[in-house]
């Protein structure tokens, strides 16, 4: 193979996804980088989409950049689009990465399939009809459903860019459409970047003529041990939370490498490591599609979460279908209200909601301040409480405008 800066998976053979991997392996701790070009030259010629029957799996010291290229997911993946290769079914033992970069120029779209086997979260049985559902909030779509032999639930697989346990990364500048649950998800990640995301998923799309109904569709989530994290400039629409700080640690969570699980390192509590702190949020713009909230920040009574920034938030819903919030602070539905100082030192600033409420504070929440929030209703007050005032402590607020 040529020496120069950069190889790109035309140079190799097999499948797209196989030719893909061929090339990150190739270039992993070399410094050269992986580069994604729009055309994809085939043994049959070109084409102007690269199809993924499984993951692509970036390995420690990459840098993987997607040049004006279209990636998607084939009917006969179930996997996720992009995974770190340290972790995956059946791997307990998940070993720590480094120097995972990727990032897209021009114009840059990640797909999910036309027909996904499977979507939504790990607490989602596969239907293939909507009336299958019977109404029921825990069912979503999956060609799976019924089939002999294939899992009845969605898992960690739906997320579209899935990272675990990698220190040093970025990922940024991405359109994300359609994802079979998460579109990115981190799960014990540390010093890294997330920017320039835009997403479209709308809870469901039109498959074989007819609406079906996709779960969980967030946009970015972080999950437990997440920290020094900065993430910016996200926008678009998603059928669940555009944005989810959500550390739901468990004692009792699953092990790492199970289907049982939406998490692919277990949700098993491991100790203070398993906090979610240092995270800095800025230049959100969007809405739920499915009516859920655009910013979640929620900690269960084990895994705790302090210093987040949260700043400037502009909420896009719609006057005809708003959201439940603009953002969301805790809730009763993990076991219960965390203890007082669980979930502290929140700095959120400059929110214009949309929605039905603007922040709504349903947990426990400590020595944080809120303000420069308006709230854009036609009722209802920039800051609503579903907890007892003795449930706040040291809680400053100001500059809160309600519809004039």
């Amino acid at each position: 193979m040529e020496d120069k800066l950069y190889v790109t998976p035309n140079e190799f053979t097999g499948s797209d996804v196989e030719r893909i991997n061929q090339a990150i392996e190739a270039v992993a701790g070399t410094g050269r980088r992986v580069v994604i070009p729009r055309r994809n030259r085939t043994g049959d010629g070109e084409r102007d989409v690269w199809v993924l029957d499984s993951a692509i799996l970036v390995q420690s010291d990459t840098t993987l950049e997607l040049n004006n290229c279209h990636i998607k997911l084939s009917d006969r993946s179930r996997d996720n689009m992009i995974r770190s290769a340290n972790c995956g079914l059946g791997i307990t033992d998940i070993r720590a990465m480094r120097g995972i970069y990727i990032y897209g120029v021009g114009n840059v779209v990640l797909k999910g399939a036309d027909n996904p086997r499977a979507t939504g979260d790990s607490a989602k049985r596969l239907v293939k009809n909507n009336e299958d559902a019977h109404g029921e909030f825990h069912a979503s779509y999956g060609a799976d459903a019924g089939v002999p032999g294939e899992s009845q639930k969605g898992d960690w697989r739906n997320i579209g860019i899935l990272l675990a346990c990698v220190e040093d990364f970025r990922v940024e500048n991405l359109k994300i459409k359609d994802s079979h649950a998460w579109a990115i998800s981190l799960e014990r990640c540390a010093s890294g970047y997330i920017g320039n995301i835009k997403f479209n998923s709308r809870e469901g799309k039109v498959i074989d003529g007819e609406h079906r109904v996709i779960r969980n569709q967030d946009g970015l989530d972080l999950r437990e041990g997440c920290h020094d994290i900065t993430i910016e400039n996200l926008s678009g629409n998603t059928g669940d939370a555009m944005l989810a700080p959500t550390n739901l640690a468990d004692p009792d969570g699953g092990e790492p490498g199970s289907l049982e699980t939406t998490e692919v390192s277990g949700s098993k509590y491991r100790g203070e490591s398993d906090d979610l702190y240092n995270i800095y949020m800025r230049n959100i713009s969007g809405h739920s599609v499915g009516g859920h909230c655009l910013v979640l920040l929620l900690n269960t009574r084990k895994g705790r979460l302090y210093n987040v920034v949260l700043d400037s938030v502009i909420d896009t819903s719609p006057a005809d279908h708003p959201c439940a919030a603009t953002v969301i602070i805790g809730s009763k539905r993990y076991g219960g209200l965390v203890p007082l100082g669980c979930t502290r030192r929140l700095f959120i600033s400059n929110i214009s909601g949309a929605s039905k409420n603007t922040i709504l504070i349903a947990g426990t929440l400590a020595d944080s301040f809120i303000t420069n929030v308006v709230h854009g209703g036609e009722t209802g007050d920039p800051v609503t409480l579903d907890i007892d005032a003795n449930q706040m402590r040291n809680v400053e607020m100001s500059n809160l405008i309600s519809p004039g």
